[in-house]
C-alpha cells in the first residue's frame, strides 16, 4: 500500500493506493503547529479507522506549498510509519519537463496536477486547479510546462469582499438561481459565482488562441471545480483525484 499526501495552504490531501486502485482517501485542515507525534497518530488513526492496516504502508510520497509544516509531518512519518518519505522537488523524476524562467518557483502540487493530466489524458491540456489560488498551468503535447496563470481562489475573493467591506455578510459559495439578484447574498453570490465563469472561460480561450490550438484538453481539479464545471463548456473533465493520481504516478516513476 502507497500513502500519497498532498499539503496545500487549505486542506492535507491524501490517499492509500493498491496498485492503481484508491483504496481511501481523506481530507485534513492544513494545521501548521502540529508536532510530529500528532501528524503520526493522526494518519495512523486515519488509516486504521478505514478498516486498512497501517503495517501495510510500504512508501509514502508527499507534495507541498506549506515549507512550515514539513519538519513535523516528515518526522510523524518517519516516527509512526518507520518509513523515508519521497519529496515531490528536485531530483525527483516527474515527467514533466519545467519549461519556465525559474522552475524551482512553480509549486510542487502544480507539477504533480500536471503529471496526473497528461498521463491519465495526455497533451496539450490545460490544468486548472480550483483551490486557495486557482492555477491554470499549460502541459504540451511533449509533457513540458510551458507557463502558469495565478488567480485568487473563489472563497479569497469572497472573504475579501465580507472582511473589508463593513455591510457585507460573510456567504455561502453557490449559483443563484438567475444573475438578476434581488438581495445582499444573492448579489455577492452573482458576482462571485459567474464572475468566475467569465474568468474561466476568457483565460481557457485566451490560452488557446495564443497556443493556436482550439483543441487543448481541459482538466480541472480542486474543491469549488464541480459549482464552475457545470455551468461552462470549457471545462472537458472534472477529475477531483487528479492530485492524488499524479502522486501515485509521480512514485511509479521513481521506482
Amino acid at each position: 500500500m502507497i500513502l500519497v499526501v498532498d499539503v496545500g495552504n487549505t486542506n492535507v490531501v491524501l490517499g492509500a493506493f493498491k496498485g492503481q486502485e484508491l483504496i481511501g482517501s481523506w481530507r485534513l485542515t492544513t494545521g501548521t503547529k502540529r508536532t510530529s507525534d500528532e501528524f503520526g497518530i493522526l494518519l495512523h488513526s486515519l488509516i486504521e479507522n478505514r478498516g486498512l492496516k497501517t503495517e501495510d504502508v510500504k512508501e509514502v510520497i508527499v507534495s507541498s506549498v506549506v515549507p512550515n509544516i514539513m519538519y513535523s509531518m516528515i518526522n510523524g512519518i518517519k516516527k509512526y510509519f518507520h518509513i523515508e518519505p519521497i519529496i515531490v522537488g528536485p531530483g525527483i523524476k516527474t515527467g514533466i519537463n519545467i519549461k519556465t524562467e525559474n522552475p524551482k518557483e512553480v509549486g510542487a502540487d502544480r507539477i504533480v496536477n500536471c503529471a496526473g493530466a497528461y498521463y491519465t489524458y495526455g497533451g496539450p491540456a490545460i490544468v486548472i486547479d480550483f483551490g486557495t489560488a486557482t492555477t491554470y498551468d499549460v502541459v504540451t503535447e511533449k509533457g513540458e510546462f510551458i507557463t502558469g496563470i495565478i488567480s485568487p481562489g473563489i472563497k479569497i475573493s469572497a472573504d475579501a469582499l465580507w472582511s473589508r467591506a463593513a455591510k457585507l455578510p460573510n456567504i455561502e459559495i453557490k449559483k443563484p438561481d438567475s444573475i438578476m439578484a434581488k438581495n445582499t447574498i444573492t448579489s455577492m453570490q452573482a458576482g462571485l459565482v459567474y464572475g468566475y465563469i467569465g474568468q474561466v472561460e476568457y483565460i481557457v480561450n485566451k490560452v488557446k488562441e495564443e497556443m493556436n490550438n482550439p483543441n487543448v484538453k481541459v482538466i480541472a481539479t480542486g474543491g469549488l471545480a464541480k459549482i464552475i464545471e457545470e455551468e461552462t463548456d470549457v471545462i472537458d473533465v472534472n477529475d477531483p483525484l487528479l492530485t492524488l493520481n499524479g502522486l501515485r504516478i509521480i512514485y511509479e516513476r521513481n521506482l
